[in-house]
């Protein structure tokens, strides 16, 4: 019995985390599960220059000229990342990136093993196909 209670905290305490910077969310704006997000980011190595960044986006400057002039990575022309799965990128940004709703970006840097992150959702996932009807044969 111990193991049951144990594992119902953990399963609780892992759904009330968040990641840092995710921003507010209210439940009716969430998107469904995503296995594909577009978003872009700003990289650098210092905590400082990604502050900076983050201050000037929070200033009303676009993120795709702020990723320009401080984006210490190949994304630098925009902070285009195009279309990730959650396996293709590291752990937090994971994490950050699919909590996030379109159009948010986090709030506060995210620190990887590359270096701090400001990341923005660009699209959601793509929406399912409509089904195909089956082709009518002539005779």
């Amino acid at each position: 019995m111990a193991k049951d209670k144990g594992k119902g905290k953990a399963k609780g305490a892992a759904k009330d985390t968040e990641p840092a910077g995710a921003g507010e969310k209210s439940k009716s704006s969430k998107l469904p599960p995503a296995n594909f997000v577009k978003v872009r980011h700003i990289l650098c190595e210092k905590q400082s220059k990604i502050l900076e960044a983050l201050s000037k986006i929070k200033a009303g400057e676009q993120f795709a000229t702020v990723a320009a002039q401080y984006s210490e990575d190949k994304a630098r022309q925009g902070g285009d990342l195009g279309w990730k799965r959650r396996q293709d990128v590291v752990g937090v940004f994971a994490d950050a990136a699919f909590a996030l709703n379109v159009g948010e970006m986090t709030q506060t840097p995210i620190k990887s093993n590359f270096g701090y992150h400001i990341i923005m959702l660009q699209t959601g996932p793509p929406l399912p196909m409509p089904p195909v009807s089956p082709r009518w044969s002539r005779n």
